[in-house]
């Protein structure tokens, strides 16, 4: 079976998957995307992604989870074999405050099994997170406690983002929009910016979104396929929560 057949056939699945209590504390989430970009860059080669995740969530704000996604940009580079899935596990808590204030802070840790090559560190890393949101907008900062994704001498990287969300209640159609700027420690070269336009609307239980993102980088990044990860891309996605 091709691999696109499988991802929707896999999709289907999970898809017919009966929703959760309404009070249960727990939840789950999958979608089918046409590209997996994390902060700018593709993660796939600019191939499908399928992804999916369970979460935790106390009445407190305590919250725990684990998200997975297909990828392809370390055997891309030749950094590692066998390399085919981020694996991420992370824990927190959030919550509001003063009616229109919000605040998260929390531990990432971003995992890539696989066989890396001779004198290739892991990319497996290591952040800690916080993000104070008011109404829509909201400003998150992201600091590496490892080396970052794979580069050397990295540790204490940051990734400084502003975001903003708004739905508009009528047609129930949500667009955002998202600015990122990621500064590698000892690394200066690979400092980028990254921003995003998006659009999504929910309809009968999914959810489907349409988004614009690009990397700003000092160079264009391109694996050994040939192919521009930072650059332009239109992102198409399906997801269901349950």
């Amino acid at each position: 079976m091709q691999k696109s057949k499988l991802l929707v056939a896999v999709l289907g699945t999970l898809m017919a998957m009966p929703a959760l209590a309404e009070d249960s504390p727990f939840s789950g989430n999958v979608s089918l995307t046409n590209n997996y970009v994390f902060r700018g860059l593709s993660q796939t080669g600019n191939k499908p992604a399928l992804q999916g995740g369970f979460d935790y969530a106390h009445s407190s704000g305590f919250y725990a989870g684990v998200w997975g996604s297909n990828i392809s940009w370390l055997s891309d580079a030749n950094m590692a074999s066998n390399a085919s899935i981020e694996l991420d596990t992370y824990l927190g808590f959030s919550n509001s405050f003063a009616e229109d204030f919000t605040y998260d802070v929390g531990f990432l840790r971003y995992n890539y099994p696989g066989t890396y090559a001779a004198g290739q560190i892991s990319a497996n890393t290591n952040e800690v997170y916080g993000s104070l949101g008011y109404k829509w907008v909201t400003l998150k900062y992201s600091r590496s406690t490892s080396d970052l994704f794979g580069v050397a001498n990295s540790s204490g990287s940051g990734y400084l983002e502003l975001g903003a969300e708004y739905t508009f209640d009528g047609p129930g159609v949500t667009v955002g929009a998202h600015y990122g700027k990621q500064k590698v420690k000892n690394n200066a070269g690979s400092d980028y910016k990254d921003y995003s336009l998006s659009v999504s609307k929910d309809f009968a239980g999914y959810t489907f979104g349409l988004m614009y993102t690009k990397a700003s980088t000092n160079a264009p990044v391109i694996d050994n396929q040939g192919n521009d990860l930072g650059k332009g891309h239109a992102v198409l996605s399906v997801s269901r929560s349950f």
